[in-house]
């Protein structure tokens, strides 16, 4: 039996031991567990140290030494979140329908954990705490195999939160962490059926493609974000060159960040000046098609490609279009059903954007960096699911759920 298979059969008992923990002995273990975060802070922050020297000297790219880089404010945030989870009702024990059928059967189907959810990620330390709480929360262990650009950071914050269960008497093993981060550890996670549940992976394009197509385990794919704002013709501009500026400037290395602005053709000139001018100082890359490059004299003519890419850094592609007939036929085939926005006063626009944009959240007026679970009110997240079947958007306590049907009789036989 190989490591990797020893880690998941510890997941799996600890998945069974704290399947049916009470409530408030699960909200103590992770208030418990927010604290030894704050406590640990300079313990953490050494070893992010350590990961931010090692892919600086590896030529990481600013935007992602800033999805990497952790601080003060940063773990703080993250105790935060698990405070949320703990917060949160438990999704686990609750009666989804009942049923009393004519021959006195008495069918009630309740919400159980899924087991034990793998999740393979990128350079987000984040995650290994928004995952382990939110997998304890809802009764289920995780196995979490982290990317090598943040396995100091992700280690450091595994230890920690396996110390503080320790400390409640739970078993530790309900958050295990895979130290090895070789292309060879991630494909044996891919392939450990019976031992995980379901796989999820979070991190860009590559690496999701590559678990939803070699997986053999039961993935959730979560979204790579090509993600567009629309300004129609109707817009207050100055909404408009705001919402633009913070869904692509506060953050750009994250699948909510918008890659792509379309404007209608009769404000495009007065328009685009504007948003050039409030990216300005981000020294954002602008990639037009004929019509943008014509009004913004710094743009860089966008080849096809650049419509379907995910930059995750500070360029974004920009599209003039004819309408809203236009807009949403480009989102349709360009996008990835993750996050779109409109921006209008036409009331009956921003109807039809919402009822006729297939993506997974849709907004109208306001930024897609909302996509996010702290910002739905979930405390925290796994990751944005793209996909349709059982969990869409941002993935929280409830995502990580099943059912099952309880029946009881009184000795009918068929």
């Amino acid at each position: 039996m190989t490591e990797m298979q020893l880690l998941a059969d510890r997941a799996r008992k600890a998945s069974r031991e704290i399947a049916n923990l009470p409530e408030e002995k699960k909200n103590e273990a992770l208030h418990a567990i927010s604290a030894d975060l704050r406590a640990s802070k300079d313990v953490i922050l050494k070893a992010n140290d350590e990961d931010i020297a090692a892919a600086e000297k590896a030529g990481i790219s600013p935007a992602m030494a800033d999805r990497l880089r952790l601080t003060s404010d940063r773990i703080e945030s993250m105790a935060d979140g698990v405070d949320q989870v703990a917060a949160l009702p438990d999704p686990t024990g609750k009666l989804l329908s009942r049923t009393v059928r004519p021959n006195g059967l008495v069918i009630e189907k309740v919400s159980v954990p899924l087991g034990v959810v793998g999740i393979i990620y990128e350079a987000r330390p984040n995650v290994t705490a928004d995952a382990g709480a939110l997998c304890f929360k809802s009764g289920n262990a995780v196995l979490l195999r982290g990317g090598k650009e943040a396995v100091r950071s992700s280690g450091a914050i595994a230890r920690v939160m396996r110390h503080a269960l320790e400390e409640q008497n739970l078993p530790a093993d309900c958050i295990c962490f895979v130290e090895d981060t070789s292309r060879e550890s991630a494909k044996e996670m891919m392939g450990l059926v019976g031992r995980l549940d379901v796989l999820i992976p979070r991190g860009g394009a590559g690496l999701i493609k590559s678990v939803v197509e070699n997986s053999k385990v039961p993935v959730i794919e979560t979204g790579v974000g090509i993600c567009h704002v629309y300004v129609e013709k109707t817009a207050d501009l100055e909404m408009a060159a705001n919402i633009i500026k913070n869904a692509k400037c506060s953050r750009p290395s994250v699948c909510n960040a918008a890659e792509c602005l379309l404007v209608d053709e009769e404000i495009a000139g007065k328009f685009l000046p504007m948003a050039a001018e409030a990216m300005a100082e981000y020294s954002v890359k602008l990639l037009g098609d004929e019509k943008a490059c014509a009004v913004l004299p710094n743009a860089v003519p966008a080849a096809p490609e650049d419509f379907d890419t995910e930059f995750l850094d500070y360029i974004l592609a920009i599209k003039v279009v004819s309408g809203p007939d236009e807009a949403i036929a480009f989102i349709a085939e360009h996008g990835t059903g993750h996050s779109e926005a409109v921006v209008t006063r036409d009331e009956s626009v921003a109807e039809r954007f919402l009822r006729e944009v297939d993506a997974a959240a849709v907004y109208v007026n306001a930024s897609t960096r909302f996509t996010d679970g702290g910002e739905f009110g979930l405390g925290a997240e796994l990751g944005i699911s793209t996909q349709k079947l059982h969990a869409r958007g941002p993935m929280g306590l409830a995502e990580l759920t099943s059912s099952k049907y309880r029946i009881r009789g009184t000795g009918q036989i068929r």
